[in-house]
């Protein structure tokens, strides 16, 4: 795709990789000439792969996955499976996570972990077993920290719900080994956005720089560039364009959102009893995958068990509807990142286990999944996430008694 295409048509995929695709909206009055181009490129090239429409209408779609969504029909969340029926708004998200720790107060409470740029809490709902908290090992998992990617969150809330209201398959077991921090929220204002403004905003809200001529696409930064590791530095795997949806932002660490998710996972990974796993779930493009993001010639000292990891992730998920994903390093499986929460965990805080996912689906819906799919999704996920509970070491636990990549060199 011509690289002049980039300012004119939002990209909902970036960097592809050989033989695979790129998804682009297009606006109504310019199908015709879009198309155009795309047979004139699939001629020049010899491209056999025909172009399929994922929404004919978008806004058509985008009323079908927001059905109920703005309605409140009762006082207080359901607090059972009835929750995952359907996508929700922030202050129903908020009630969720209060409702869960009232009625699972023995074994749940919500953690604050501080505030987003325009003062919204960036909160977790902590899920531990009957030792108590801050006992065991913790999994840390965040979602939507990419605003438009509305599936993550529930999928990530599904996993609280399921360790809290499933004690008969097995989840006791489970969380005598770890607790968790279930953070569905990486970027609230973003997702606020999504639900009032602008479906498919990605970034913060960090204004744009006066004199912009697209507010929307120039404000905002990505906060999964914005980590304070050392590959924020490099050139490769963000952009340095405000108007980019990669944006890595003008430093390191410059926004409030990475500043308090970074600080208080720093503070969780160096404490007893330590950050076992770290998980950033993401959508698109059905992968599991593990360090590094910022570079493909290497991989690191954990290689064999990480990608043993998210490979069996794969396979525990793919035997619950037969939904196939791919797996390995990030950088290899999908494109080079810089700035990342994953790299940021695996050398930074020295946390092992450290992951992303990118979830349903391949590009039949993409971000704008139907509500039908939240369960289906959230089951699948709910096994490749027991999968990956009963296979990793809590010994391992950055903070805790040892850490296999303590001596890991930031590069």
């Amino acid at each position: 795709m011509p690289s002049s295409w980039n300012s004119v048509y939002r990209h909902w995929t970036d960097s592809p990789k050989e033989n695979s695709s790129v998804d682009v909206l297009v606006p109504e009055k310019q199908v015709a000439d879009v198309e155009s181009k795309v047979d004139a490129i699939r001629k020049e090239f010899g491209i056999q792969q025909d172009v399929i429409v994922m929404h004919q209408d978008l806004g058509e779609s985008i009323k079908v996955e927001t059905n109920g969504m703005y309605t409140r029909t009762r006082a207080a969340p359901p607090t059972d499976e009835s929750w995952f029926k359907q996508y929700h708004t922030w202050d129903d998200h908020m009630a969720w996570l209060n409702a869960m720790a009232s009625k699972f107060s023995n074994n749940s409470r919500v953690v604050v972990a501080g505030q987003s740029l325009e003062g919204r809490n960036i909160s977790a709902l902590h899920v531990y077993g009957s030792a108590g908290p801050d006992v065991k090992p913790a999994v840390v998992y965040h979602s939507t920290v990419h605003a438009r990617e509305w599936i993550t969150t529930k999928v990530n809330e599904y996993i609280a719900f399921q360790l809290l209201s499933g004690a008969s398959n097995g989840t006791k077991d489970l969380l005598d080994k770890f607790e968790l921090y279930m953070f569905p929220f990486s970027n609230p204002d973003g997702f606020v956005h999504t639900t009032t403004v602008e479906r498919l905003h990605r970034k913060n809200m960090r204004p744009a720089p006066a004199g912009s001529t697209n507010a929307e696409d120039c404000s905002g930064i990505d906060v999964n560039r914005n980590w304070d590791h050392s590959s924020w530095n490099q050139s490769e795997g963000a952009s340095i364009s405000n108007c980019a949806q990669d944006y890595k932002g003008p430093s390191a660490n410059s926004e409030p959102e990475t500043q308090v998710l970074s600080s208080w996972l720093m503070d969780k990974a160096t404490k007893a009893p330590g950050v076992a796993s770290y998980l950033d779930w993401h959508s698109y493009s059905q992968l599991a995958m593990s360090p590094y993001g910022y570079k493909c010639d290497s991989k690191p000292p954990d290689s064999a068990e990480l990608e043993s990891l998210v490979a069996g992730f794969s396979t525990a998920l793919q035997a619950v509807h037969n939904t196939v994903f791919k797996s390995g390093p990030i950088c290899q499986t999908i494109y080079q990142v810089s700035g990342d929460s994953v790299d940021y965990a695996y050398e930074n805080a020295k946390i092992k286990y450290a992951f992303t996912v990118e979830l349903r689906d391949t590009g039949e819906n993409g971000f704008v999944l139907p509500p039908d799919e939240i369960l289906p999704s959230s089951e699948e996920v709910w096994a490749g996430v027991k999968y990956m509970w009963q296979n990793m070491d809590p010994s391992f636990a950055a903070g805790g008694a040892k850490s296999s990549n303590s001596s890991a060199v930031l590069e």
